[in-house]
């Protein structure tokens, strides 16, 4: 008789990534609040303003309730902190084992230099390609460019091509060899213009281009450079004043200059787990509370296979070239560089009130990453710029159930009328 072959297991994902900074930061947030209590008991810890008449009360209710009452709550806050990491990592088990995979059809590319890669969402009709509005889409440098085509049902890409128009999707992929030594202007004056001209060259028409997150901020350096060949520009959640949402950017990449320069000339990069770490700092809270969410969920519901596409893309970054995260981090977070229109692209400043062309500026109004007050200065700064604010956070306003009526459709609708302004 054949031998009988074990069933095949989904292999373990990495992440969330990185794994230990999310297992140390939640175990230390849950240990730091039976730590303060001496400091809760004695009436010496710092409370905020709005909370200061609240934990005085809740300190004076202890002391009335009698000489257990600090000790049961250590003991209450122990078992709570307890169940709260188990909550976490459970739910981090279940992703790691979930059976999701991304299986989507190849898309074909229709031109490529080093590892960009330029796919064709253009629809097929009798054999013939869609014949709408060209649309460059240029995504950030940092994370895979599928966030834009996540799934069937939530891919910015494919409704583009559904609604007649004619979309190509920039795929950076990570650095090979040729782009370890990228600057900003390679990317743009290189990868970005020479994609741009393949698709005039091949709908002869001019390209409506859109960027989302970084690849706002290139697209605007790609409208500016190539007039000729741009028929408008959108910017989605597209950072501009790094200092608006937080004066405390500068200083802290003054004071991680050396080191993290240091870092960054040693590996030629910045590593894929140290800008995870960046982004994680955000809301040091958020990973624990999602997983804690998701241990909860029905593993074949369709709200979990969502969950994992999501985080899957969101652990498949990219280490960003040494040359392009000096500019990033120490230009643009440092001495925002963007805002007081010093940041150059091939020796030329990028100054968004040169602009000529129709353009809109899609603002989520719950981005922790780029929050409004980063982009709206962009938007006031491009004349007769249109802002779209949509109710979305940075990722969700791509994904969310009202994706398709608060984004898609008014996008696409506004692509095709500012195509014949």
């Amino acid at each position: 008789m054949p031998e009988r072959r074990p069933p095949q297991q989904t292999p373990a994902r990495p992440g969330p990534r990185p794994l230990p900074l999310h297992l140390m930061a939640h175990a230390s947030t849950l240990m730091g609040s039976r730590a303060a209590l001496p400091l809760l008991k004695n009436g010496s810890l710092p409370w905020k303003p709005n909370l200061a008449a609240e934990a005085e009360a809740l300190r004076k209710s202890l002391e009335a309730a009698g000489p257990n009452a600090w000790a049961e709550l250590d003991t209450a806050l122990a078992a709570e902190g307890l169940a709260r990491h188990e909550d976490m990592l459970a739910g981090i088990e279940a992703y790691r084992r979930h059976p999701y995979q991304r299986d989507l059809p190849e898309v074909p590319v229709l031109w490529q230099e080093g590892t960009t890669k330029l796919r064709d969402y253009r629809m097929d009709h009798g054999g013939a390609r869609e014949e709408g509005q060209p649309v460059l889409v240029v995504p950030s440098l940092v994370n895979r460019a599928y966030i834009l085509d996540l799934t069937p049902r939530r891919s910015l890409m494919r409704y583009f091509a559904a609604r007649g128009l004619a979309p190509f999707l920039v795929d950076w992929s990570a650095p090979g060899r040729e782009e370890t030594g990228f600057t900003l202007s390679d990317y743009v004056a290189g990868r970005l213009e020479a994609a741009l001209e393949v698709i005039a060259t091949e709908t002869k028409r001019k390209v409506a281009v859109v960027g989302y997150c970084m690849g706002g901020n290139l697209a605007l350096a790609l409208a500016l450079r190539r007039p000729d060949l741009v028929a408008s520009l959108t910017l989605m959640a597209t950072p501009w004043d790094f200092h608006a949402a937080s004066a405390a950017n500068g200083p802290l990449m003054r004071a991680l200059g050396v080191p993290l320069g240091g870092l960054i000339e040693a590996s030629g990069a910045l590593p894929v787990d140290l800008l995870q770490t960046m982004f994680a700092s955000l809301d040091p809270n958020l990973v624990s509370r999602k997983f804690a969410a998701f241990a909860r969920l029905k593993k074949r519901s369709a709200r979990a296979r969502d969950f994992v596409a999501l985080e899957d893309w969101a652990n498949d970054g990219v280490a960003l070239a040494g040359p392009v995260a000096r500019e990033c981090l120490f230009g643009w977070y440092g001495t925002n560089d963007t805002k007081e229109g010093v940041w150059r692209i091939a020796g030329e400043p990028v100054l968004p009130e040169r602009l000529e062309m129709p353009t809109l500026v899609v603002i989520p109004e719950r981005d922790r990453i780029v929050p409004p007050e980063s982009s709206r200065p962009l938007a006031e700064a491009i004349p007769g710029a249109r802002i779209m604010s949509v109710r979305g956070g940075h990722v969700g306003m791509l994904l969310s159930g009202r994706a398709k009526t608060e984004v898609y459709g008014p996008l696409a609708k506004w692509l095709v009328r500012a195509a014949v302004q």
